[in-house]
């Protein structure tokens, strides 16, 4: 029974544990991948390292830009909702220069929120503007007036 289980787990588990395997044995003595490994010439394999340490900057360029990116969004979005600035955000923008972009609709929303700002601000302006003491005088002239009404067409108070 024991013969079996190991004829029908034991490739498999094998390979899943990464006991044994073939690849191991191609692998050079360090454990690094060789032309010898990868079934390659010298220069195909030279060729191959090439190209991956090209994909791998193409890869961290486009990383890079996409961070900055966010980065910027969220400086932009701080300053919209004039929340506390991030040192690693201004330090991220300034690295990648130039390089990025606001999207169109954001700096439209922007703009649009700033002119809202601007109406709301006018009217909280003339909320301040206004003499608390009249509003105060004229609110008790009403109440008085109402419990004077109320008075004389209910007989019950």
């Amino acid at each position: 029974m024991a013969f079996v289980m190991k004829q029908m787990l034991g490739d498999k588990f094998k390979n899943m544990t990464g006991g044994g395997g073939e690849e191991a044995e191609k692998a050079g003595a360090n454990g690094k991948e060789t032309p010898e490994s990868k079934g390659m010439s010298r220069e195909e394999f030279e060729e191959y390292q090439r190209q991956l340490v090209e994909e791998k900057i193409e890869r961290d360029k486009e990383f890079a830009t996409k961070k900055a990116e966010r980065a910027n969004l969220r400086v932009v979005l701080r300053d919209k909702y004039r929340l506390r600035e991030n040192a690693e955000d201004e330090a991220t923008v300034q690295m990648a220069g130039d390089d990025i972009d606001i999207p169109e609709e954001l700096l439209k929303m922007v703009g649009e929120d700033e002119e809202e700002e601007e109406v709301n601000d006018s009217l909280l302006g003339k909320l301040q503007n206004m003499n608390v003491d009249e509003l105060k005088t004229k609110a008790q002239v009403t109440i008085t007036e109402m419990k004077q009404t109320a008075e004389q067409k209910c007989s019950v108070m």
